[in-house]
């Protein structure tokens, strides 16, 4: 997935004045530009879930509370910050493996697949 940069597309912004109306371009108010540009930070800003993952949470009846999902958001966001790539994500009775530069939740595991389990390819752990 390409990053977006979001410099690249506040450059782009299209206002009502006599030269852009001249050249017929299309006129968009600057607010509906910015409320565009806020959309696109908060989904960049959101944790997303592989399609393994969702299989995962699906065969092992894993599901999440809104306020655990906000507690996993805030995890990444810490693993992020410290400079962690690939961290596991334990929370309660689940665990998750997150990629923390995609944002992205690889897989997760339940009580029963905590046991016994060795975790790889990991370069943090976040407790919540």
């Amino acid at each position: 997935m390409e990053e977006i940069n979001v410099k690249q597309l506040e450059s782009r912004i299209i206002t009502n004045s006599p030269q852009n109306i001249s050249k017929g371009n299309i006129n968009v108010e600057n607010k509906n530009f910015q409320h565009i540009l806020d959309r696109i930070k908060a989904n960049q800003e959101e944790i997303k879930f592989s399609k393994h993952a969702l299989e995962r949470m699906d065969g092992r009846k894993i599901e999440l509370s809104t306020d655990e999902a906000d507690k996993l958001n805030k995890a990444v966001e810490k693993a992020e910050k410290k400079g962690v790539k690939d961290a596991l994500i334990l929370m309660g009775d689940k665990a998750f493996i997150a990629s923390i530069k995609n944002r992205t939740i690889i897989t997760t595991v339940d009580r029963e697949g905590l046991r016994d389990n060795v975790f790889t390819n990991i370069d943090g752990a976040v407790i919540i």
